[in-house]
């Protein structure tokens, strides 16, 4: 098994490879911080949901009306974020991950003790003041949370192991909420019942939270900084320092964006558009739990254990179209008298409403986890939590930003379904520009959507791409889509070194360009535009990225593998030059001849593809088997043929 430098001491004889995500909560590197976190998300929620519906539906505040309560709770938990994330940052990376999160837990237990106190004495000043410090606590435990994950995690099994934990996070706040909304209703003692459970639950955290092996720190020698502007600005230069985690921090940053909208504006929807009580609010946070859990838990199944960035525009997609369909569901309800669970349940109608919530929280969570882990992954360990951090302070921007959107939308006379539809469009746009700025989100998506609705695409040999450092991968060329069969296949981007005939095919040249292939023609049709394209591959090399090149020059016109040219031995001459000696990966595609884009059909005495759809029908097999790297010195063409043939008979 292979260990990420950064885990040697946290991984010991209890890591063995998991069969599936569960598996991993068998384990002491995941299973005491699964929990512990599991419970401090659960507090979190208890604690604001039932001071949100005692506002809502207990007190009469002149000072905080109703319909503003989600959004001044919720704005008020986040300004921490805003405030401290970059110090949070640097902590988590100079000091003992496990140190930190005890220490976050004992703080815990004393905000609850203050709470309590609140609670019992129905004072919401001072439960304002327990949200801050509330806020406070998740804003050191944010960096923590997500920094930990790669450092005791393998990159196969960060998918997974997010996927868990996003799911246990919003099963915690759905518990949490549901408690907080049935506690704080019960007569006469409901108080008091909230102010009890807040504090045993802080206590059980910090329990477990004992068990969490040692993680050391990444960053030993870092000096804090503890002014919160100069830091937070240096944190987000760090970030942006690195285009497509940035730009991921940013999609994530959206997401919150999206879903504090919904969160926030759950008690008044409850009460004021579908005439529902606090059973019926509670309701509804279930379902959007429900399936924030579900779409995370389905990643890993879907991305075959990888980081799968293309479920990301999958998850954009179903968010807009299930928020715009959530408003012309909910717009048409008659007015009726407030009504309990049973009869709210018992309307026809009201399912309609439930289906588009649950779809549109799955698809956040399938828009969610990739991006989480992809950070994860692309981070360099010794400043992941300080992007962490960066994300926070994002995430907090964004999230104030939504809830004043939503309240001048309000206070401008929106209606709650209005302000859904508002989300659902503007979610569209924001998609579709971030992915414009990050193509590899797209380009993986049509990745995605091609090996598992138009083939079934079996790959073997995966560990063998390299997680770091340059490499060059050389495969067999059989039909157009070879080079999108490899990006499935990858968990980290490829440039690729093709043909320059291929950019003039429809569609197909359009992704090609956004993938930053190089164009390469023949020496003795172009010789500068040669020289060139050889001079790009040498430079994707020195960048420590991945290039691929088809060493038979062109799509093969009879399904046979063809003489290798010295293309290759070109470009890692041009790298050793550069000081860089980089493994070769072979790499030999199978079964895709005589598919829809291969050059399979006869029309006018030439071979051509792309003629006859379906003639192999739906979800025909083919596959990819990568081989172990080979030493560049050697690499020669006949010798990368052999291993490739190898390859293709196995």
């Amino acid at each position: 098994m292979t260990i990420p430098a950064d885990a040697s001491l946290v991984l010991a004889p209890d890591a063995p490879a998991h069969a599936n995500q569960f598996a991993l909560l068998g384990q002491r590197r995941f299973a005491p911080f699964f929990w512990t976190q599991f419970a401090g998300a659960a507090n979190d929620n208890l604690f604001k949901f039932a001071f949100t519906v005692m506002v809502t539906y207990q007190l009469q505040l002149d000072w905080m009306p109703p319909a503003m309560a989600g959004l001044a709770i919720g704005a008020l938990f986040i300004l921490p974020f805003l405030l401290f994330s970059a110090t949070s940052g640097q902590l988590t990376d100079k000091y003992d991950k496990t140190k930190m999160i005890r220490f976050v837990k004992n703080l815990e237990i004393v905000i609850m003790g203050v709470a309590a106190w609140g609670f019992m004495r129905a004072d919401a000043a001072v439960l304002l003041g327990c949200v801050f410090l509330m806020g406070l606590h998740s804003t050191l435990f944010g960096p923590v949370k997500y920094a930990y994950l790669p450092q005791v995690l393998e990159a196969h099994e960060l998918t997974g192991g997010n996927g868990v934990v996003e799911m246990g996070t919003f099963v915690a706040i759905l518990l949490g909420q549901v408690a907080g909304g049935l506690l704080v209703a019960v007569p006469q003692i409901g108080h008091t019942a909230v102010a009890v459970a807040c504090v045993l639950l802080a206590l059980a955290g910090r329990g477990v939270a004992q068990a969490i092996p040692r993680t050391p720190a990444t960053d030993p020698g870092l000096r804090i900084n503890w002014n919160p502007v100069s830091e937070t600005w240096r944190n987000l230069k760090l970030a942006h320092g690195n285009l497509v985690v940035f730009r991921s921090l940013l999609g994530i940053s959206w997401m919150w964006f999206f879903g504090a909208v919904f969160l926030s504006q759950f008690p008044s929807f409850a009460k004021e558009v579908l005439h529902g009580d606090e059973q019926v609010a509670s309701l509804l946070l279930v379902v959007f739990s429900v399936g924030i859990g579900i779409g995370s838990l389905l990643c890993e199944t879907l991305s075959r254990r990888q980081v799968e960035i293309g479920l990301v525009p999958l998850g954009a997609i179903g968010m807009s179209v299930f928020a715009i369909d959530l408003y012309f569901a909910s717009r048409a309800l008659p007015a009726s008298a407030e009504m309990g669970l049973g009869v709210f349940v018992g309307r026809s109608a009201h399912w309609h409403v439930m289906a588009d919530l649950g779809l549109l929280s799955l698809f956040a969570g399938l828009y969610s986890v990739p991006m989480y882990a992809l950070i994860q992954l692309r981070s360099q360990a010794t400043h992941r939590a300080r992007i962490i951090a960066a994300n926070n302070i994002l995430n907090a921007l964004f999230m104030i930003a939504s809830a004043v959107i939503a309240g001048a939308l309000l206070k401008a006379g929106f209606t709650v379904p209005q302000i859904f539809l508002f989300t659902g469009i503007a979610n569209a746009v924001v998609a579709f520009y971030i992915f414009m700025l990050m193509p590899e989100y797209l380009l993986r998506f049509v990745a995605w959507v091609l090996t598992r609705f138009v083939y079934r695409f079996d790959v073997r040999g995966s560990e063998h791409i390299p997680a770091e450092g340059p490499a060059v991968l050389v495969c067999n060329h059989v039909s157009f889509i070879d080079a999108v069969l490899l990006m499935a296949a990858s968990p980290r981007p490829i440039r690729f070194l093709m043909d320059h005939q291929i950019f003039r095919v429809p569609v197909l040249g359009g992704l090609f360009r956004l993938a930053k292939a190089i164009p390469i023609a023949p020496q003795k049709e172009d010789p500068a535009a040669y020289e060139a394209a050889f001079a790009q591959a040498v430079q994707v090399l020195r960048e420590g990225d991945l290039l691929a090149i088809f060493p038979e020059g062109a799509i093969t016109r009879d399904g046979q593998l063809q003489p290798f040219k010295g293309g290759v031995m070109k470009i890692l001459d041009g790298a050793r030059a550069q000081g860089l000696e980089v493994p070769v990966i072979p790499m030999a595609l199978t079964n895709l001849w005589g598919s829809y884009f291969s050059r399979v059909e006869v029309r006018g005495g030439q071979n051509v593809a792309m003629v006859r759809p379906f003639r192999r029908g739906w979800f025909s097999r083919v596959g990819l088997h990568v081989g172990s790297a080979m030493r560049p010195a050697d690499v020669a063409p006949d010798a990368l043929h052999a291993r490739v043939t190898g390859l293709l008979s196995t």
